[in-house]
């Protein structure tokens, strides 16, 4: 995989991998906030990687939900240079026709065996994950690559 950074100005650079592109800025004075943060994306990469595994797994076992939302909650240090993640905490929310242990398994083995993000981050600090079904907390775990 190879990416491609070119500065735009400021702050603000266009990455391109692939055919794809996005644009980084920094927040404000330094930046004018014209997109995502580096550390934004990492967080958007870990949480989009989780997803999809999530996804394919229920597709798999011919799950049907309406809506699939996953936030991450990152805490950094403070106080020191360079700030760093700390700790990293999922929430799953689903919606629709799905089986309450097939879900949890789905998030179980996205953060044990097959979400690559989180298996690299998990090295650096804690990952932990929530799971809710139709508003029903279902479980939670971390991430765990070490079994």
């Amino acid at each position: 995989m190879k990416t491609i950074l070119n500065w735009q100005e400021g702050m603000s650079f266009e990455a391109e991998c692939g055919a794809n592109k996005i644009v980084t800025d920094a927040k404000s004075p330094l930046g004018k906030e014209q997109g995502m943060t580096p550390k934004e994306l990492v967080a958007v990469g870990l949480g989009g990687c989780t997803a999809m595994d999530v996804v394919a797994l229920l597709k798999k076992h011919k799950q049907t939900y309406e809506s699939l939302q996953v936030e991450v909650d990152v805490t950094q240090t403070t106080g020191v240079h360079p700030a760093v993640f700390q700790e990293a905490k999922i929430t799953f929310y689903v919606k629709g026709a799905v089986d309450p242990q097939v879900l949890l398994e789905a998030v179980k083995l996205s953060q044990t065996k097959y979400c690559g993000v989180s298996a690299m981050l998990a090295q650096s600090f804690p990952i932990s994950y929530i799971v809710y079904n139709n508003g029903e907390e279902i479980g939670s775990g971390s991430a765990n690559f070490h079994q």
